[in-house]
Parts: C-alpha cells; sequence; structure tokens
C-alpha cells in the first residue's frame, strides 16, 4: 500500500528566549493513503507540532515531510483540519461557514455545486435544517460536527483531526465518534487524529502512534484491529481492553513513570 504521508527523521526545535526548545528529535511516520493514525503522547511532546507540519504550516529544522510523494515546503490546500475549538464566524450562517473554504481554495465549482456540496455534508452528519442557523443557535457538538464538514468540504486528501471532540461530554463524543466512521465510509481521507483519550484513538483509528516525551520520536505502534464495523460495544471486549493496557503502560514509559524495559 503506497504511503500518503511520509515524515523522515524530522526535529524540531521552537527559538525562546531561553534558547531553543527541542520538540521532535528524528520523528519516523507514515501513514498508508486511505488510512487513519491516532497520535498519543504526554502533554506537551509535540503533538500538535507535528499537524502543522503536515500541513505545511511549520518547516522542520532538519528531516523531511512528504504528502502524496511531493516535499511540503508550503502549506497545503489538500490538507483539512478540525480543532478542539471549532472556530466559527458567527456573522454567516453555519451552511456558509461550511462553504468557506471552498471560497479560499482554487477550484472550478459553481456557487450552486459549491452549496450542494455543503448541504450535502450537513445532512451527512445530521445537521440538515440547520443551515440558515448562526454558530451560537448550536450546541458545542453541532458545532463541532460543522466543523468537520467545513474541514470536508473541498475533499481534501489529509484530515487532521486536532482534539477535535475534547471539549464534548461524552455521550456526545461517543456519537461524534460513530459519525466519523459514517463519513469516511462516504468521504474516503487519510486521516490523523491527535487525541489524549486512548479509548478514542482505537475506536477510530488503524494505527495508535505513541510519542515519547519531549524531544519525541516514535515510541511505540500498536495495530488496531477489531472484527466487523466498529461499533461503540468494541470498546467493552477484551480485545479493547489489551490494547487500551498498552498504550496506558506505553504513556507511562513516555511520561518516565514506568521502565522501558516493562513495555508490552
Amino acid at each position: 500500500m503506497t504511503n500518503l504521508i511520509d515524515i523522515k527523521g524530522v526535529r524540531h526545535a521552537y527559538k525562546t528566549k531561553a534558547g531553543p526548545l527541542p520538540v521532535l528529535d528524528g520523528l519516523e511516520l507514515s501513514v498508508p493513503e486511505g488510512g487513519f493514525v491516532a497520535v498519543v503522547g504526554p502533554s506537551g511532546c509535540g503533538k500538535s507540532t507535528l499537524t502543522k507540519l503536515v500541513a505545511g504550516l511549520l518547516k522542520p529544522d532538519q528531516g523531511e515531510v512528504w504528502l502524496h510523494g511531493e516535499l511540503v515546503k508550503s502549506p497545503r490546500s489538500t490538507v483539512g483540519m478540525a480543532f478542539q475549538n471549532p472556530v466559527m464566524l458567527e456573522w454567516r450562517t453555519i451552511l456558509k461557514n461550511v462553504m468557506l473554504p471552498l471560497e479560499i481554495v482554487p477550484n472550478k465549482l459553481s456557487r450552486t455545486e459549491k452549496e450542494d456540496r455543503a448541504r450535502y455534508l450537513l445532512e451527512l452528519v445530521g445537521l440538515k435544517g440547520f443551515e440558515d442557523k448562526r454558530p451560537s443557535e448550536l450546541s458545542g457538538g453541532m458545532r463541532q460536527r460543522a466543523s468537520l464538514c467545513r474541514a470536508l468540504v473541498h475533499k481534501p486528501e489529509v484530515l487532521i483531526l486536532d482534539e477535535p471532540f475534547g471539549a464534548l461530554d461524552a455521550f456526545t463524543r461517543e456519537d461524534l465518534w460513530q459519525i466519523m466512521h459514517q463519513v469516511k465510509a462516504k468521504e474516503p481521507f487519510t486521516g490523523v487524529l491527535i487525541t489524549h483519550d486512548l479509548r478514542e484513538s482505537i475506536f477510530l483509528a488503524d494505527q495508535v502512534v505513541v510519542l515519547s516525551g519531549r524531544p519525541a520520536r516514535t515510541q511505540y505502534t500498536l495495530d488496531v484491529q477489531f472484527d466487523g464495523p466498529r461499533d461503540i460495544e468494541h470498546l467493552y471486549t477484551p480485545e479493547a481492553a489489551e490494547m487500551l493496557h498498552i498504550l496506558r503502560h506505553q504513556i507511562e514509559i513516555a511520561q518516565g513513570r514506568a521502565p522501558a524495559e516493562d513495555a508490552a
């Protein structure tokens, strides 16, 4: 299977008054086309920095980031992004907020085609009938659904999800996890999920990558395997419990709370 994303030996440090702050140290990561990878690790280990590198918003100090066989040197319009805070323009309706990328990213769609595309996605995530509402009229979960539509409206090759469900309550979060699977089935993309929720990582991703403490490197990779289409009930199986145990232990190693030789 061809890799759509290849991160090779990436090192990066932020400049501070006290001197360079190393964040990534020789990071290696590959994501196959159509794959979905979740990235977990200790707070502050560089997970969000990783997303900026993939999107071309940041250049590594060393190493390379490749996207579809091309070296990433600048921001890529083929990358969609959704964040924990679904920032929306209050003076625009939900429909027009979702359409915003189509007004920015070069395309040949007519006004009607752009609107049809946005309406289709809003219906796909259960927001049909809310197209003319303002962001303040929607709940947090509904705004996050609209944010997901906005990230997908221009049909990006890569969808980056930077803790998009972290601020939601447990039931809304689980509902959105299931919606994500429904969306991916009809709107294929290559996904990179940044999360602190280990249950979320194994429910959504095909593979979970654990980063070490800062400066981060790839510490451990777990292939996620469930039988059949995923359902919330999968999270209560012995297989899920074993995967969560392994990931929890790896996080403890990354935090320095467990010796590496005890790794599963």
